[in-house]
């Protein structure tokens, strides 16, 4: 395997999933034709065992070779959701860390779909496909606030040396929700939406 081949299964093993054209976008974007090399690259992994693939949609679907998503699993498009959403972070700048799913503790603690700091920011971010109810997300907010209050994010890898900092949560997608009153800052907005507001 090259280096790119190696970076192409790194991003399906963070991402968990990707369609073809994810792939064109994060490792081809910058040849004359992204996805017939794209297409040539995926087929000689899918060859080689490397990478296994998903044809039951109208687009492909790709997975590292040891994964667990059934084909029709509903977790498919939501992990495509957090891949888009990383590559609108991009086109903007290049996120210094972006973790799927991070895990932050045991039952009861929040469970977001990423972590990024982006912009010189941590964040925890939120994707919604769907729009849950009020009390649906008051629980989820509650479970933020609960990590907040216990301050064991004061002790993560990432933090700065000389001042705690605990990331902005980030709701992106569906609905608008009731977020004052909470000891931590919430935006509700897309990427583009994020980006005017820094700048201002």
């Amino acid at each position: 395997m090259n280096a790119r081949d190696k970076a192409i299964v790194a991003d399906l093993e963070r991402f968990r999933c990707l369609s073809r054209d994810d792939i064109a976008d994060l490792h081809f974007a910058h040849t004359k034709h992204p996805i017939t090399h794209t297409n040539m690259v995926l087929k000689r992994l899918r060859r080689d065992g490397l990478v296994k693939c998903s044809t039951d949609r109208r687009k492909y679907v790709y997975f590292p070779a040891e994964h667990t998503i059934k084909p029709d699993s509903q977790k498919i498009n939501h992990f495509l959701a957090i891949a888009d959403f990383y590559k609108q972070l991009r086109r903007i700048e290049e996120p210094r860390t972006f973790q799927v799913e991070p895990k932050l503790g045991g039952k009861g603690l929040p469970e977001p779909d990423a972590f990024v700091i982006w912009k010189g920011a941590p964040w925890y971010v939120e994707i919604q496909r769907t729009h849950y109810t009020e009390r649906v997300m008051a629980e989820k907010l509650n479970r933020y606030e609960k990590y907040f209050l216990s301050g064991v994010w004061e002790k993560e890898a990432w933090q700065p040396a000389n001042k705690k900092v605990f990331p902005y949560l980030w709701i992106v997608g569906a609905g608008r929700y009731k977020v004052e009153g909470r000891p931590y800052r919430t935006y509700q907005s897309t990427v583009d939406e994020m980006v005017k507001r820094i700048r201002t």
